[in-house]
């Protein structure tokens, strides 16, 4: 079988492509949406059901953890409420300190004031003295903690937090995503006293009222795509795709959302060492609240007994994420927890019941639940992407692909970070081009 364009992955970039385009789309699982795809379990049960039940007595949860639409791009949100109504909000994030109990807003180098005197006077005379002599040649993520937020940030919150989200690799790979972590002198100034405006790129974010799978269904069914289908050879100079089943077909363009380093092995093109990535490990757990619970959408984490390093609230965000019954109780609530890993690990030689019953006491410690009601682990082989310093590998592995016609595209393809509203952006851009060139 032959064909002109073919997009590998049904997730938000791959169907953006697929409804841009017309081209085939080629999943390897049997639903659409990726690890952007909400799904529901009923009290007491363990089956994931990817369609709300009639009478909504069911808990809302994402495969990936929480993952609001950021970007403020109105004619990406236009797009979305073509296929489904959605919700704005003002985000409500923070630091959370298991220690001592305390919690500081988020950015935190914006709310200085909610630290301890002592400690603000130190923090704010060390990120002005950065910012008025700056170090060259900041070669880690390490080096550019440093450099950004003093050391005094830097033991408290940042070299811990990013010990484990980055699973370990902050002191080796190269700095990334300054955007994530703004420095507005001014506001880090004002901070240190009073309330700063909020910053950052996910200060707002937009959901759809009835979860992703309100987005993803009709999305998808804007699309062809072909379930169940794992690639596990791409022959860049005949140019055919293998597939696990065994179907081979003939192609003139690919539009991968494939992790990058994934393509670069299937394709079998010689290159440096890739880039490292890693893994992330979500909990998804609902149930009575504790009575400490936050009133939070998410919170970092920069200790747990656990090692992970963020909890998010869905119920937080929306009550819809609530069977129906308990949407106007107060009592109960849901929630994400994230824990990063080397990219190497295999979740499935986890200890996921020993895991889970620590992360649960912890919560129950903190006074964030009181009892379980639904608990479910999903896992993101390739959750974050990041670089070595002066790595030329994600550039190179980009252009040797272009050569023979392959081109990545989205978050995981491009090896870059980037929210569902850039992926969908990404997606039409591509699925456009393909349309064109046919």
């Amino acid at each position: 079988m032959s064909t002109q364009t073919v997009i590998l992955g049904a997730g938000v970039t791959g169907m953006a492509a697929g409804f841009a385009s017309g081209a085939d789309i080629y999943e390897a699982k049997d639903i659409p949406g990726g690890i952007c795809t909400s799904y529901y379990m009923k009290c007491g049960q363990t089956q994931k059901l990817y369609q709300a039940p009639l009478d909504q007595e069911a808990y809302r949860f994402e495969l990936g953890g929480g993952h609001w639409i950021f970007g403020n791009d109105p004619l990406i949100q236009h797009f979305l409420e073509s296929f489904a109504p959605v919700e704005t909000y003002a985000r409500h994030s923070g630091v959370f300190f298991p220690t001592t109990k305390q919690y500081v807003g988020y950015p935190i180098q914006h709310h200085l004031k909610d630290l301890p005197t002592q400690t603000a006077t130190q923090a704010l005379q060390e990120i002005i003295h950065a910012q008025i002599y700056p170090k060259p040649n900041l070669t880690t993520m390490a080096d550019w903690l440093e450099q950004s937020f003093g050391q005094t940030l830097g033991q408290l919150f940042f070299y811990p937090f990013h010990n484990l989200y980055t699973a370990g690799l902050w002191r080796k790979i190269s700095p990334q995503d300054a955007y994530k972590s703004p420095i507005d002198l001014p506001l880090v100034i004002q901070g240190a006293f009073q309330n700063a405006a909020p910053i950052g790129y996910n200060a707002t974010f937009v959901y759809p009222i009835h979860g992703l799978d309100s987005l993803i269904g009709p999305l998808a069914k804007q699309c062809r795509i072909h379930y169940g289908k794992t690639v596990i050879r791409i022959d860049p100079q005949a140019k055919e795709i293998t597939f696990q089943d065994g179907t081979v077909i003939s192609y003139q363009t690919i539009l991968s959302t494939l992790p990058l380093n994934q393509l670069i092995q299937i394709t079998h093109i010689s290159l440096e060492q890739p880039d490292p990535g890693t893994s992330v490990l979500v909990l998804n757990v609902a149930g009575k609240k504790g009575k400490q619970t936050p009133a939070h959408h998410w919170l970092y984490i920069p200790e747990s007994k656990a090692g992970f390093h963020r909890v998010g609230f869905y119920s937080n965000v929306d009550a819809h994420f609530l069977p129906k019954s308990k949407r106007l109780d107060s009592q109960y609530v849901s929630m994400y927890i994230e824990k990063a890993y080397p990219e190497t690990t295999k979740w499935k030689d986890l200890d996921l019941e020993s895991l889970k019953l620590q992360i649960i006491t912890e919560l129950q410690e903190w006074g964030w639940l009181e009892t379980v009601e639904v608990s479910d682990f999903t896992w993101i082989d390739v959750a974050y992407t990041w670089s070595w310093p002066k790595s030329q590998w994600r550039s190179h592995a980009i252009q040797q692909l272009q050569k023979f016609n392959i081109f990545p595209i989205g978050r995981h393809g491009r090896w870059n970070f980037q929210g569902i509203a850039d992926s969908i952006r990404d997606g039409l851009m591509a699925g456009a081009v393909a349309k064109a060139k046919r």
